[in-house]
């Protein structure tokens, strides 16, 4: 008898999982469970999950429940028989009930290589703190946020031209590989779990939007860096030197080896626009000012005048 299995999931990472789960022949998916619709976007038109998307198109009954500790979801979780639950990157923490309901638990891939960066925000912060490589951990789930025993792992390095969407879509096929290779041998017992080591523990704290403010004290590899791992949202931005304050923010930069006061602009012509910083200098090359249009750098100096010596920030 196939395993009866319920995969709780909501944005595009989560779908080539789901994909696979029900592909596999040692399981019988029976239900997806994803986050409420939400408003998005300048008209707050709701917005399905990819999940959800994806559940409608494979013909498999869904759930989106506003409360996972509203009863008559409970209840309806219990009809179903479940005997596992698959999880990668659904958004809220599971209540005890969900965790005890099924015979062989609940299993979870999470985007990092796990104790290291346990939280909402694995990819960018493997990035921002220049780590050399991530993956994806096969877990089991306990009540702790990523606290559970590893049951296999998948590696991959992080190239330094790496944004935080190239690994995205990297670790959305590694966790559908991972889920296709391993879980049939965890339904056979033949994957011993493995405790984590918590001293080694870091905190992937979900992104806010002031996260992309440029501090021009930093080492131009460090704001790299935070271009790289903030894409696309909140991506990185500065202010203007005007009056009113205008926020750009930065698409594209490298890093140059020349340097001055952080925030100064050291030089601005056809090459890009190269600004001081704690360790050396970013050149941006290409920039979208608040208002207007994603434009190369020499573009925007066309019909804005930015004098060598002038502060971002």
């Amino acid at each position: 008898m196939p395993c009866r299995v319920v995969y709780m999931g909501t944005p595009q990472i989560a779908c080539p999982s789901l994909r696979v789960l029900h592909e596999l022949s040692e399981c019988d998916l029976v239900a997806a469970v994803t986050q409420p619709d939400r408003p998005s976007g300048r008209g707050n038109k709701l917005e399905e999950p990819e999940v959800k998307k994806l559940a409608s198109r494979l013909g498999l009954k869904f759930f989106q429940p506003q409360r996972l500790s509203d009863e008559g979801f409970k209840n309806e979780l219990l009809e179903l028989n479940i005997d596992l639950i698959v999880v990668m990157a659904y958004g809220k923490i599971l209540p005890p009930y969900i965790l005890k309901m099924a015979q062989f638990g609940a299993v979870n891939i999470h985007a990092s290589l796990l104790p290291r960066h346990r939280g909402a925000a694995p990819i960018q912060w493997a990035i921002l703190e220049g780590d050399k490589e991530t993956g994806v951990c096969l877990m089991r789930m306990d009540a702790g946020l990523d606290t559970g025993d590893i049951l296999s792992v998948a590696k991959t390095p992080i190239l330094p031209e790496d944004t935080a969407i190239d690994l995205h879509d990297r670790i959305a096929l590694m966790g559908a590989e991972i889920l296709r290779n391993q879980l049939p041998c965890y339904l056979k017992g033949e994957l011993p779990p493995k405790k984590q080591d918590d001293t080694l523990a870091t905190h992937a704290r979900k992104i806010i939007k002031e996260d992309g403010r440029v501090n021009w004290s930093l080492p131009a590899t460090q704001i790299h860096r935070r271009l790289r791992a903030l894409m696309p949202w909140p991506g990185i931005f500065t202010y203007l030197p005007t009056g009113d304050r205008r926020l750009i923010k930065i698409i594209s930069a490298v890093v140059s080896p020349c340097s001055g006061r952080p925030g100064r602009v050291l030089n601005a012509d056809n090459s890009g626009i190269t600004v001081g910083c704690g360790e050396q200098s970013l050149l941006i090359k290409t920039l979208h000012r608040q208002g207007g249009k994603i434009l190369p750098a020499s573009q925007f100096l066309n019909g804005y005048t930015l004098k060598t010596g002038s502060l971002l920030g």
